[in-house]
């Protein structure tokens, strides 16, 4: 296995970039082609003589604000804008009910002034499902930011599916449409970043599950060329001085990574498993073995370092396939450090659903009740665990079939993203059709093996969308770290957020710890990163997992911290 990079392991290598620059050319995003010089945006501007005004709450906003010319989805792909009412001088309008504002120079909530105060992004599209735009006033979600100083965000975005307009005609869901509905509002903002409060300089986006992981893509693919023709289709503001780029994202459980997420949840969890898809004597669980192997080539073939910029790498022994080497270690840690964390932040006695046990001894002896595999050392309230498996048996065992995200049947959530104008749902994993085409005659001798898998999957995977986008390309504008691993393509050709805040509930079934772990290692060594605060929560699943405290107010104040 070694450190070879296999054409199947690394989705960034070699015919994929061919396609990439096949596909999108030489597209300057920030360029001032005729095209984009000649395009008249003021239909974008925002109206200051429509904003309407919540006094219970002191908060001004807008509904329905269109932040493209040509959308697709009219009825998603437009925007709420909500603002402190400290930062607008008002004139009430003759209906009664609108206002005509400027933004109030002098207006300050708390430490923020009307110029300098960040814009909060969120980013709901759990299961990649569509973002709705607010069509009628709430200030139940809104409130908390506003109150803190904040101007607050709603784009909608298109979902995983295609869908109909009112008017019968149709539009594309899916990658990247969902991000780029997204990068097309933060434009539409930077565009009225005059008559807005708010710093567009300030642009924090955030997320649970695949909005965690849309969120993600966001700040790492700020004004990457390969979404030009693709904001350019909407009629997005493109051309000089504009920008998709965002100062932070915060992220919780992102399911991402979905070029190497199926290999990574069979490498972590699925090779410890002998249920349902990975009973023996499936084709699956041949197919999950394979598949492990597979995570630990795209592990030795990428750039992917600790702390002191040692080259992470998988080698041969352990208790499974390739459960040993440096990686390894620095995963074992990592669930060690967040077990750690939970001593450390507990207050004895603890109680769960089940039990409540009086210290931290009795906690561990539960973990140990049908295998020694945590050692307690109360002398300095730290654990330790004997090995990832036993980790996953107690812990984390798999609650995915294989694959996790790219199904036999197209039934996951994921092939539904990966769908295009002409089929709703396709398969994406170039790995998996390698797999399948290289071991077609082993798969064929175990149970439930189907011969059309093979050929559906090869098939697919060399599709092009509406644009003619090779889906290959369009999966690596969905992984960030095809442009945050310095092994991968995309690698320096974007606008990367400096600041990035990622938690996750080490017990999820929905991902590998693979996905958080090595977003956060190639952050840590990316120039651009100025502040990386990453955690995986012992104890807790796929949610707004938090050591302490709440979810919202940790984001708030973690947000002050980025801009102090």
């Amino acid at each position: 296995m070694g450190g070879k990079m296999t054409r199947r392991a690394f989705l960034s290598a070699g015919a994929v970039s061919a396609g990439l620059i096949g596909a999108l050319g030489a597209y300057n995003l920030q360029g001032t082609s005729a095209q984009t010089a000649a395009t008249d945006y003021s239909s974008l501007a925002l109206d200051d003589s429509a904003w309407q005004y919540d006094s219970d709450n002191d908060i001004y906003y807008q509904l329905g604000v269109q932040y493209c010319l040509s959308p697709a989805a009219p009825a998603i792909e437009s925007m709420g804008i909500y603002v402190p009412g400290a930062y607008l001088s008002a004139t009430a309008n003759s209906d009664g009910s609108t206002y005509t504002c400027e933004v109030n120079v002098d207006g300050t909530v708390g430490d923020y002034t009307a110029k300098d105060a960040p814009i909060a992004m969120p980013v709901t599209t759990n299961g990649y499902a569509p973002q709705n735009p607010p069509t009628s006033y709430s200030s139940d979600d809104v409130k908390t930011y506003t109150a803190a100083g904040m101007v607050y965000v709603l784009a909608g975005c298109r979902g995983r599916s295609n869908g109909t307009n009112s008017d019968g005609s149709e539009y594309d869901g899916g990658a990247p449409w969902g991000v780029t509905d997204l990068k097309a509002a933060i434009r539409c903002l930077r565009h009225n970043s005059d008559a807005l409060p708010g710093s567009t300089d300030r642009i924090f986006i955030f997320g649970v599950s695949a909005g965690g992981a849309q969120s993600a893509v966001v700040a790492s693919t700020g004004n990457a060329s390969e979404y030009g023709p693709y904001l350019q289709s909407i009629g997005a503001v493109t051309g000089e001085g504009s920008s998709d780029a965002v100062c932070g994202v915060a992220c919780w459980c992102p399911v991402t990574s979905l070029d190497s997420g199926n290999e990574a949840y069979e490498w972590m969890m699925g090779q410890f498993s002998t249920d349902d898809t990975r009973a023996q004597g499936t084709w699956t669980r041949a197919l999950s073995q394979d598949m492990a192997r597979e995570f630990v080539s795209y592990i030795n073939g990428s750039d992917i370092e600790d702390a002191d910029g040692n080259r992470l790498t998988l080698s041969e022994g352990g208790e499974g396939i390739y459960t040993s080497g440096s990686y390894y270690d620095q995963m074992l840690s990592t669930i060690e450090g967040s077990l750690d964390n939970f001593l450390g932040d507990t207050s004895f006695p603890y109680a769960t659903d089940d039990a409540t046990y009086d210290d931290a001894q009795a906690y561990v002896d539960s973990l140990n009740s049908d295998e020694d595999w945590v050692t307690y050392d109360a002398s300095s309230n730290t654990a330790t665990i004997s090995s990832i498996g036993a980790f996953v048996r107690h812990c984390k065992p798999p609650t995915k079939v294989v694959a996790a995200f790219d199904a036999p049947d197209k039934s996951a959530m994921e092939n539904l993203l990966m769908g295009d104008h002409d089929q709703d749902a396709r398969h994406f994993d170039a790995t998996m059709a390698d797999l399948m085409e290289d071991n077609a005659s082993e798969y064929s001798s175990l149970s439930g093996y189907d011969s059309s898998y093979a050929s559906d999957w090869a098939s697919d995977v060399q599709t092009k969308d509406a644009l003619g986008t090779e889906q290959a390309v369009r999966l690596s504008m969905y992984s960030p770290l095809y442009y945050l691993c310095p092994s991968g393509d995309g690698y320096g050709t974007s606008t990367v957020a400096p600041n990035w805040r990622i938690r996750s509930g080490i017990t999820q079934g929905e991902t590998s710890l693979a996905t958080e772990l090595n977003l956060a290692l190639v952050l840590a060594h990316d120039s651009s990163v100025s502040n990386l605060d990453f955690q995986t929560v012992w104890a807790q699943g796929h949610t707004v997992a938090e050591r302490s405290g709440d979810h919202t107010q940790n984001l708030i104040a973690w947000i002050a911290s980025c801009l102090s």
